[in-house]
């Protein structure tokens, strides 16, 4: 295991790059289709560029996909079109059942397939993280990134183990951080801000700061959105409520505006983006008006339910979405 094609250079994929440069690996990627920003990272981390994914496959022992969570059963799929049959590791955020799906699509064209999970920072020279793999030869596997900043820990279990992992843990992390986020947008929103941080002082000291952890999230929110969703679709297959995390996407999608950005917003602009809401395409005219009197012929009288229809018919829709991919 001499040469690692790792897939994408991201923030978190460069960083995972030097670390296995820095250990002798051969480390490649291909630019094709990837953008300028792409482009510097990976030659920041050193990484060998080959151009065609092709090309990087072809010399590739290991393929490590580290994408958006909601490329990479497609990312998965292009890989398995080439015909790599060596080991493929997908530390992406997705859901148990998901990187199930991914992991029999890569066997049947005869990769070995390994699930990872990543947790902590982009590892870079002072700041260490984890990945936890799972399946397949899970601890061979680990044994290549010993001596890193990125630790890896094998689980006993089978390929979606590690991906649990990291979903239960993210769960709370930024599913927490949406909801702090939430509640001081309800407080500014209700004018009793500053007695809810007085309050949180005596009682919860630790809230405070915690609550405006988002403002330095905002600008990669976006990666998040696909995040929750997978994470909701991980509480629902085990029988458990989605709406936690549905929700949380929700708001992590009002955020897409802050991505790219030269600077953290301020929490002022946060709330305020929270409260706007996510852009909605406007229908045509008609449209709206033939919706309007379908409405009021078929919605029968409305009558007082816990929780928020529009919530729960878009949990329905997305976790439907998951399951078909």
């Amino acid at each position: 295991m001499k040469t690692v094609a790792l897939l994408h250079p991201g923030e978190m994929g460069a960083a995972i790059g030097a670390c296995l440069g820095g250990l002798g690996l051969r480390v490649v990627w291909a630019s094709a289709g990837r953008s300028a920003a792409t482009r510097s990272r990976a030659n920041a981390a050193g990484l060998e560029d080959l151009g065609a994914l092709e090309r990087a496959l072809g010399v590739a022992d290991i393929v490590l996909s580290v994408c958006p969570p909601h490329g990479a059963l497609a990312l998965a799929r292009e890989v398995a079109g080439h015909g790599f049959r060596g080991i493929y590791i997908d530390a992406n955020a997705v859901s148990p059942a998901t990187v199930r799906n991914i992991g029999r699509v890569l066997e049947a064209a005869e990769a070995t397939f390994v699930d990872g999970g990543i947790i902590g920072p982009p590892p870079v020279p002072g700041l260490s993280s984890r990945i936890y793999l799972s399946g397949g030869p899970a601890r061979d596997v680990a044994a290549v990134f010993a001596g890193s900043n990125l630790q890896a820990i094998p689980l006993e279990g089978a390929a979606g183990a590690a991906s649990a992992l990291k979903a239960c843990y993210a769960a709370w992390t930024k599913g927490a951080t949406a909801l702090l986020a939430a509640i001081r947008a309800l407080a500014v929103h209700e004018g009793i801000e500053a007695a809810l941080l007085e309050e949180w002082k005596r009682s919860q000291p630790e809230l405070p700061k915690r609550s405006e952890v988002v403002t330095a999230q905002a600008r990669k929110a976006w990666r998040w959105i696909g995040e929750m969703e997978e994470i909701a679709a991980s509480f629902e297959a085990a029988g458990l409520p989605a709406g936690f995390h549905l929700a949380a996407a929700d708001l992590y999608r009002r955020l897409e505006g802050f991505k790219d950005g030269a600077a953290p917003p301020a929490l002022a602009e946060v709330t305020t983006a929270f409260r706007r809401g996510a852009p909605r395409r406007k229908a045509s005219s008609g449209v709206r008006r033939r919706s309007s009197v379908r409405q009021q012929e078929e919605t029968p009288p409305a009558r007082f339910k816990f929780g928020t229809a529009a919530i729960k018919r878009d949990a329905a829709k997305r976790l439907r979405l998951l399951k078909r991919s």
